[in-house]
């Protein structure tokens, strides 16, 4: 079933006086629990998509729906409540508050949310983020300062933080942009097993290691997508699979002029 449709997506900003058409007439589907990369040269438009399809920008033309509802006709409070219970997002820029522990940084999205009230609600949100986080190892930093912590922590607790809503989806742009190649791997573990079960996952990268993990491959240029690439879901199995997934987006990459 899909979850996301994008039909004829454009997005232009006024610079001076002049256009700039960063996406053009973009059309494409996400279904539940895919995980889909978006890969193309710097400028080309990725992160402009992701941010638009997500709603965190405004779209100047076209349709976007998400869960059979559109986006682009709601109204800002509405697309805020729809961002906060049913989307999750992860940055290469680890966002969170300098002035709250990691467990108060992962617990505070939830505390923030309409299903979020009351202490029946506070009592499931505290034991739904332990729960995140022993299962992505870092349940010993609860209490650690965002300082005090390695970038991998860091971005672990992250993709606690946007999971701790039960999103239907989770929005990433360049996730591992800012790890050494082990923590990477680490990182892209865990969003393979939380696709695994059942969370759908977007994200913008330039990692062909990361991108060969997903099950799709959208190709953008110039604000338009240009080409897709499927591989199917990886698993444990296709983990000896790695190098030649690798290489047949390498291929594919090329190309497309990559």
């Amino acid at each position: 079933m899909e979850l996301l449709t994008v039909k004829d997506l454009c997005k232009t900003y006024i610079i001076n006086k002049r256009q700039n058409n960063v996406l053009r007439n973009v059309n494409m589907t996400v279904k539940e629990g895919e995980m889909v990369a978006i890969m193309g040269p710097s400028g080309s438009g990725k992160s402009t998509l992701l941010y638009t399809i997500s709603g965190m920008d405004h779209i100047t033309a076209g349709k976007v729906e998400f869960s059979g509802r559109d986006i682009s006709k709601m109204k800002p409070a509405e697309i805020s409540d729809l961002r906060l219970d049913e989307m999750g997002f992860i940055f290469q820029q680890m966002y969170m508050l300098k002035n709250l522990s990691i467990y108060d940084n992962i617990i505070l999205p939830a505390y923030q949310s309409k299903n979020g009230k009351g202490k029946e609600q506070h009592r499931a949100i505290n034991d739904r983020a332990k729960t995140l986080m022993h299962k992505l190892g870092i349940h010993e930093i609860a209490d650690n300062d965002i300082n005090e912590v390695s970038g991998g922590q860091l971005q672990r607790a992250c993709i606690c933080r946007s999971l701790i809503n039960q999103p239907k989806i989770i929005f990433a742009d360049e996730p591992t942009g800012a790890l050494n190649q082990q923590t990477s791997r680490e990182v892209m573990k865990e969003l393979n097993r939380i696709n695994a079960e059942g969370t759908t996952i977007m994200l913008v990268t330039h990692d062909m290691k990361v991108a060969a993990k997903s099950d799709r491959v959208l190709y953008i240029e110039d604000g338009n997508i240009k080409g897709e690439y499927t591989f199917g879901k990886y698993t444990v199995q296709e983990k000896e699979k790695e190098k030649e997934r690798e290489r047949k987006l390498s291929n594919w990459l090329m190309e497309m002029g990559w």
